[in-house]
C-alpha cells in the first residue's frame, strides 16, 4: 500500500500559530514582554462583566446595562456585547505585535504584502495615538465617576452599579478599574519598540558600510 505522510496534528499547529503571535524577537527586555502579555487580560474583566451582565444575565445590576438604547433595530444587544467585546481583546492584542515577529514583517498570511518590513512609523503612529486616546479616555472615567458624574458631565443615574455602593458597585469597579492601565502601558510599549528598531536600524547600516568598506 502506498504510503501517506501524515499531516501535522491540529493541536501542533495550533500550538506553533501561538508561538508565532506571542514570541518575542531578540533583544525584548523582559517587562516589555511582560507588559504586552498583559494588555489583553486589562480588557478581559470588563469584557466578561458585559458578557456575563447583558448576554448570560446574572444579576450584576438592575439591568439597566441590558437597555438596547440607541442601537439601530437589527442590532440585539447581546450581539453588540460579544462583538464590542471580541473587538476589544483583538485591539488590545495588537500590543503583542511591538514585541514579536509579526509587528516587524508583515506575515505570510495577509496577501500582497507578506513578507515585507513594516515600516517604524506604520506601528507607531496608531499605537502612540492609541495610547494617548485610551489614557485621557479612561481617566477621564475614573475621574467624573468618582465625582458622580458621567463623561458627559451628567449626574450619574441612581439605578447605576456605581450608585448603589453595593458589592455589584464594587464588582462593576474592580472589572473597569484595569482599563486604566491600558494606555500607559501601551505608551511605554511604543517608546522601546521604536528605539528597538532604530537601533536594529543601525546596526544593519553601520554592518553593510562595513562590509563594503571591506
Amino acid at each position: 500500500m502506498p504510503t501517506r505522510t501524515d499531516a501535522p496534528p491540529a493541536t501542533g499547529r495550533l500550538r506553533a500559530a501561538w508561538n508565532a503571535a506571542h514570541h518575542p524577537v531578540p533583544g525584548v527586555p523582559r517587562w516589555a514582554r511582560r507588559a504586552a502579555y498583559a494588555i489583553p487580560f486589562t480588557v478581559l474583566p470588563s469584557s466578561l462583566w458585559r458578557i456575563g451582565t447583558v448576554v448570560l444575565h446574572l444579576p450584576l445590576d438592575d439591568g439597566e446595562a441590558r437597555n438596547s438604547g440607541s442601537l439601530p433595530p437589527w442590532m440585539p444587544i447581546e450581539l453588540y456585547v460579544i462583538l464590542l467585546s471580541v473587538l476589544s481583546e483583538l485591539l488590545a492584542f495588537t500590543a503583542v505585535g511591538l514585541i514579536a515577529r509579526w509587528g516587524e514583517v508583515v506575515p505570510r498570511w495577509i496577501p500582497l504584502l507578506r513578507g515585507r518590513t513594516v515600516p517604524v512609523r506604520a506601528a507607531v503612529l496608531p499605537a502612540a495615538a492609541g495610547s494617548v486616546i485610551l489614557t485621557v479616555m479612561w481617566t477621564g472615567v475614573a475621574v467624573t465617576t468618582a465625582a458622580g458624574r458621567t463623561i458627559q458631565g451628567h449626574a450619574l443615574d441612581k439605578t447605576m452599579p456605581l450608585s448603589t455602593f453595593d458589592w455589584r458597585a464594587v464588582v462593576l469597579a474592580v472589572t473597569y478599574a484595569p482599563l486604566l492601565l491600558w494606555g500607559p502601558l501601551l505608551a511605554a510599549l511604543t517608546v522601546h519598540y521604536r528605539r528597538r528598531r532604530r537601533q536594529v536600524g543601525a546596526s544593519a547600516t553601520e554592518v553593510q558600510e562595513t562590509a563594503s568598506v571591506r
